[in-house]
């Protein structure tokens, strides 16, 4: 596990790019997907996301294979999660080749200490709720739902469950 940092940016890339794809590719429109993917995971996106000194970039990484990562947001807090140092998990992927081998654990304990050592007190995330798999595993690490949000795929609105813990 370490933090990530520019020069990571078009690994991350291209990482990102595919692990989305496998996830969502299956339920939506190509064209949506495709959208989405060229806005959210450029390069030059990655670059200026992990130039932001409010985000951190966590990478897990296995022989020098890029096989996880998330990216935290200090800041603003969704409407329904009330925090006085709230931290945002925007993005937690594993590849789809790890899953179910421990690297999930690994990156979310590395989440939480990340948040607490940024001085965290409540850790917020959004999670599309078809994703019944990703659901699961934030509520078996202690996040519960309290609302709802928007999240743009493309041209097309989903909902996504807005799930909060305590740090």
């Amino acid at each position: 596990m370490r933090r990530a940092e520019i020069d990571d940016a078009d690994v991350l890339s291209r990482f990102a790019r595919r692990t989305f794809s496998h996830t969502f590719a299956a339920d939506n429109d190509p064209a949506d997907m495709a959208a989405y993917l060229a806005l959210a995971f450029s390069p030059e996106r990655q670059r200026g996301e992990l130039a932001e000194p409010r985000r951190t970039g966590l990478l897990a990484e296995l022989d020098g294979a890029l096989v996880g990562y998330a990216y935290l947001m200090s800041g603003t807090p969704h409407e329904a999660v009330v925090a006085a140092h709230p931290v945002q998990l925007e993005r937690f992927y594993v590849d789809h080749a790890w899953h179910g081998r421990g690297v999930a654990t690994a990156l979310m304990e590395a989440v939480l200490c990340a948040s607490r050592e940024g001085g965290g007190d409540v850790l917020w995330l959004g999670v599309w709720e078809r994703n019944a798999r990703a659901i699961r595993f934030y509520a078996r690490w202690g996040f519960a739902a309290v609302g709802t949000q928007t999240f743009m795929l493309g041209a097309d609105p989903q909902r996504d469950a807005v799930m909060r813990r305590a740090l």
